[in-house]
């Protein structure tokens, strides 16, 4: 009886068998259903360059490696492009106004015709240059659509990197919301994540927090290495609503008006702090923004705040933001509450978030890649005892400046050093362990001092275009950037109007730019840096003369072989001498004297003839001209085999 009712368990009518076949019909296509996303989160993408990260640099690099005409694709963790010019809502920009250049000259002529010129932007006394931070992600975003070779990928996280051997192949990305999974390969990868995060999973070497002076080669009076970071910031904008509305929030959590007691004139109770130096209404002014809004950044007893999150997983990280956005809530709550300014609230407009906040914090500070050269203040104080200044891809004006006012255990007596305006070098963004790798944003290779001046937004502008341009040369030559010319990745940013030495006098705009920046990054012709309050200078003087000894001398420091025997006169030097020695140079070259063989008894007439057409000639010749003759004639950019350390 068993084994038959087995058999007949097994014998169906027709339709019973139609019924099982329909159920595993539709079974079968749930199941396929279900395995589609499944198929498609473990997607794969190939690319020439990648961007991690669509900050400040990230965005900057993206959009300059797709302008030469290699496939990029930037993965950004917010929907936004811009970083702390826009998610992070720092939309006071420090530094290099008088020094517009590349891509930051870009974005602030965008500022101005969007606002109506200068001094509809310079509305706060912090900065020249403000703006409401919707109208950078959307400048970022437009010109990232004109890119064809640009995809942007936009609420994906970086999980981890995939290497072979020294070699970064590819790195692994989420998706924020859907959980989708990505695998990008790319022939580049550029860091431009907030905090390093891709070079530490490749492995690279780096550094966090600060280095003592034995460790730096600086002399700060630190003793002793730590591992601490500059004070973060979740920023705020407000926007004035009109007397008579009321837009305070409830009261924060542990709110006490004393947290905040110095933050201005209007309330300063406790004597032994230092006395601040504005009322609140200047305070509010630091950071006014136009359309009457207002960016909370305050650094004197006011948002900022400390949390080495650098080591920390995602959540972990999210879960401190959160402490540091209680402060800014505590603090906004304090301006509507103690200081009478209830008709100031969080802009509506701006950020697409529940709680009105920036998308991301303002980070000053993350891992410092220990690359192939290491920036510090001995470089900037001196550019001319080192052969850096020679490799410059970006360049800052802005003094040194750390915030670390709310960690008491941050050495509070550092006096940093007034400087000149500087150019960073190109060695400080490549890693000498891993190729492939290229680092930008504030993961660069600079000292824990420097990045106090590096971190700043133009600067960083700046460095994510060279990034872009070393990644894309990288792969239009099939070699890695470590081994890219450096002398070719200067040449193209000064293509595209980047500056590559900090001259405040011979800037984009200036007739003989391209020669002046040539000429200056070979030493044969040398600007003079000035520190000067907020805006440090380098100053070229391209319309004052030299002396024949110092222009022999200069010449025969970049090469012996030039003028070696060469008795020079201390005098101005003239047109006609000039034109004299550089057709010696010409002759003592063995590379020069065969390229201009058939020419060589017109040089001459030549020469002078160049200097008349661009209006340059003088019986005395000036810097300027004298940049144009070599520059033409020598060419000494090129002559020289320069190399990253």
């Amino acid at each position: 009886m068993e084994g038959l009712f087995s058999y007949t368990k097994i014998i169906v009518s027709s339709m019973e068998y139609c019924k099982i076949m329909k159920k595993k019909f539709a079974i079968t296509i749930i199941l396929l259903f279900l395995s589609v996303p499944i198929i498609w989160a473990q997607k794969v993408l190939y690319t020439d360059v990648l961007v991690v990260g669509g900050g400040t640099s990230g965005t900057a690099a993206g959009i300059q490696s797709a302008r030469l005409g290699v496939s990029t694709i930037i993965v950004e963790p917010t929907p936004w492009l811009g970083g702390m010019l826009s998610a992070a809502g720092v939309t006071a920009t420090d530094g290099n106004h008088n020094l517009p250049s590349g891509i930051w000259n870009e974005f602030r002529e965008a500022l101005y015709t969007i606002y109506g010129g200068p001094n509809k932007v310079f509305t706060g006394w912090v900065s020249n240059t403000q703006f409401e931070p919707h109208k950078a992600d959307s400048i970022f975003k437009s010109w990232a659509k004109k890119e064809k070779k640009l995809t942007v990928l936009y609420n994906f996280q970086f999980q981890k990197t995939i290497k072979r051997g020294n070699q970064l192949l590819a790195v692994v990305c989420k998706h924020t919301n859907n959980k989708q999974v990505i695998t990008i390969y790319a022939k580049q990868i550029i860091d431009a994540t907030d905090l390093g995060d891709v070079m530490a999973s490749a492995g690279a070497k780096f550094d966090v927090g600060m280095e003592s002076d034995a460790v730096s080669g600086e002399k700060m009076g630190l003793k002793q290495s730590n591992d601490i970071v500059q004070d973060l910031t979740f920023a705020a904008i407000l926007k004035d609503y009109g007397k008579g509305v009321d837009k305070t929030i409830p009261q924060p959590a542990n709110y006490s008006p004393n947290e905040f007691d110095g933050a201005c004139t209007d309330f300063y109770i406790d004597k032994s702090k230092k006395a601040p130096s504005v009322n609140a209404q200047k305070m509010l002014e630091y950071g006014k923004l136009p359309n009457n809004k207002y960016m909370i950044n305050w650094p004197g007893n006011g948002n900022d705040y400390y949390v080495n999150n650098i080591g920390m997983t995602q959540h972990q990280r999210d879960s401190v933001l959160e402490l540091a956005k209680q402060q800014t809530l505590r603090f906004v709550y304090f301006i509507q509450h103690q200081l009478g300014f209830k008709h100031l609230g969080f802009a509506e407009d701006e950020f697409p978030t529940k709680d009105q906040f920036p998308l991301i914090p303002y980070y000053r500070e993350s891992r410092r890649l220990k690359g192939l050269v290491r920036f510090n203040i001995n470089h900037i104080l001196q550019p001319l005892a080192y052969n850096l200044y020679k490799t410059g891809i970006a360049v800052g004006d802005y003094p040194i400046d750390h915030h670390h006012k709310k960690n008491p255990n941050a050495p509070q007596h550092l006096e940093f050093p007034p400087v000149p305006s500087f150019n960073v070098p190109l060695g400080t963004l490549i890693p000498p362990n891993i190729q492939g790798l290229i680092v930008a944003e504030k993961n660069i290779s600079v000292s824990n001092v420097v990045n106090g001046t590096t971190r700043l937004q133009p600067c960083v502008l700046l460095i994510g275009q060279a990034a872009g341009t070393l990644a894309a040369l990288a792969v239009q030559q099939k070699q890695f950037a470590s081994k890219v010319s450096i002398r070719k990745v200067q040449q193209s940013l000064l293509s595209h109007k980047a500056m590559i030495m900090p001259y405040i006098d011979a800037g984009i705009k200036h007739p003989q730019f391209e020669a002046i920046q040539r000429v200056g990054a070979t030493g044969i012709l040398k600007g003079e840096g000035k520190p000067f309050k907020w805006a440090n200078q380098t100053w070229f003087y391209p319309d004052s003369s030299i002396s024949e000894t110092l222009f022999v001398k200069s010449v025969q420091q970049f090469d012996a072989i030039f003028l070696k025997n060469e008795q020079p006169s201390n005098v101005e030097l003239t047109t006609d001498k000039a034109i004299s020695l550089i057709t010696k140079m010409i002759i003592q070259h063995p590379q020069l004297r065969l390229k201009y063989t058939t020419k060589m008894n017109d040089l001459s007439a030549d020469m002078k003839q160049l200097l008349q057409q661009k209006n340059l000639f003088t019986p005395v010749i000036t810097r300027k001209a004298l940049c144009v003759l070599l520059d033409e004639y020598i060419n000494p950019f090129f002559l020289e085999n320069i190399q990253p350390q």
